[in-house]
């Protein structure tokens, strides 16, 4: 029973080294988890976020930290994954082409394997569908539909000990992801959003993600910690 309940409180983390994921993580640290940072190499531009993941992993106590790779990039068809497609750097509409082709369905089905094996029963992903780029695996409607989806093709969900999904910066703005994030210890200058950071990690200071980023920072009355080209 003791090893059951252990298992009961570990949870796999998504951890692409940005803003809302070290979020994320801190938070489900205040849950008392015994966390498992996941990120993915899957052919990104910013190489210098997986850096970012492993300052951030270690920064907050992070039981284990796994990089994972997965080529999403030799499927093309996002300027995040293709260097011949530019990264915007003004606004545009509809879903943008710094939109991945299925990643967050590719990242969370890795962190539901590692979940398995780890007999955890939880998994915390920190997208937001409020400050945000538009794309549609952000999206409640996603979550919950993944969250059926692990019901069913998990043998801990067919054995009825099914894992949990927690997407608590889910209806959140920047401005109280920022602020949630410092109460609970997480220092932003070691993590990377730019879609097009340089090798050390300095942002362009252009692309959606940092204007994001930055509007937080100015909403929430903070210095913003970012370090820029």
């Amino acid at each position: 029973m003791a090893a059951e309940a252990a298992a009961r409180q570990r949870a796999v983390v998504l951890l692409s080294g940005g803003l809302d994921s070290a979020t994320a993580l801190a938070w489900a640290r205040e849950q008392h988890y015994e966390c498992y940072a996941l990120s993915v190499a899957y052919g990104q531009r910013h190489h210098s976020e997986l850096a970012a993941a492993a300052r951030v992993a270690r920064a907050l106590g992070a039981r284990e930290h796994r990089v994972m790779h997965v080529d999403l990039g030799a499927l093309g068809g996002s300027a995040l994954t293709d260097a011949s497609i530019a990264v915007p750097e003004q606004a545009t509409s509809g879903i943008p082409v710094t939109y991945v082709p299925a990643r967050n369905t590719v990242l969370l089905s890795l962190a539901l394997a590692w979940a398995e094996v780890l007999a955890a029963r939880h998994l915390v992903i920190g997208v937001n569908a409020v400050d945000y780029s538009g794309y549609p695996d952000c999206r409640p409607e996603f979550i919950a539909s993944f969250q059926r989806l692990a019901r069913l093709a998990t043998r801990a969900g067919v054995e009825g000990a099914p894992l949990q999904i927690h997407a608590p910066l889910q209806d959140w703005n920047k401005e109280r992801i920022i602020r949630e994030g410092l109460r609970l210890g997480v220092d932003y200058s070691l993590t990377v959003s730019c879609y097009q950071a340089d090798g050390e990690g300095r942002a362009c200071g252009r692309c959606d993600s940092c204007r994001l980023r930055r509007e937080g920072f100015k909403a929430a009355g903070i210095a913003d910690p970012t370090h820029y080209a």
